[in-house]
């Protein structure tokens, strides 16, 4: 019995450094969505937040999606004036940090469509990290109302100069 006692707490011991390591890299998707795009267009794009309670930085490695033949990281430069789109090995997240992957940043690109796109659909995506953990999500399709497009139901009729 003493033996046995003795056992369990040695067990227990060493069970509790990796307790601490895997809370210390808890990784967390927020939000995440797919871009609504007309029926024939041949890629999207997901966003979403990553946040990191670790207290190290962590890397966005990959993702994969049965919804698009392809799926890569990517990013979006200013070259020269001109905002081009760019594929990146890597989405960092900063320990005790977030990534925030939004239109005109990163982003992940859904290429080459499997079939259309409903708003209200589920896209599920796989993630993996840097540590060999992976993610699974389902990203709902939504419309994107464009940057500086007017508010709806503005009255501009009724104001007084």
């Amino acid at each position: 019995m003493k033996h046995s006692t003795i056992r369990r707490a040695l067990l227990l011991a060493a069970a509790f450094p990796l307790l601490s390591f895997a809370a210390d890299g808890a990784l967390r998707i927020d939000d995440p969505y797919v871009r609504l795009v007309p029926p024939n267009a041949p890629a999207s794009a997901a966003f979403m937040v990553i946040s990191n309670s670790g207290s190290t930085e962590r890397q966005l490695l990959k993702a994969q999606s049965p919804a698009a033949k392809s799926v890569e990281l990517h990013t979006h430069i200013n070259d020269h004036g001109v905002m081009k789109m760019r594929q990146v090995d890597r989405i960092a997240i900063k320990a005790n940090g977030q990534t925030e992957l939004k239109p005109g940043s990163y982003h992940i690109m859904l290429i080459d469509l499997a079939q259309a796109l409903n708003e209200g659909d589920s896209v599920p995506l796989t993630l993996s990290f840097d540590d060999g953990s992976t993610q699974q999500i389902s990203a709902p399709v939504r419309r994107i109302q464009a940057a500086g497009a007017p508010a709806p139901a503005m009255d501009h009729g009724a104001m007084k100069h």
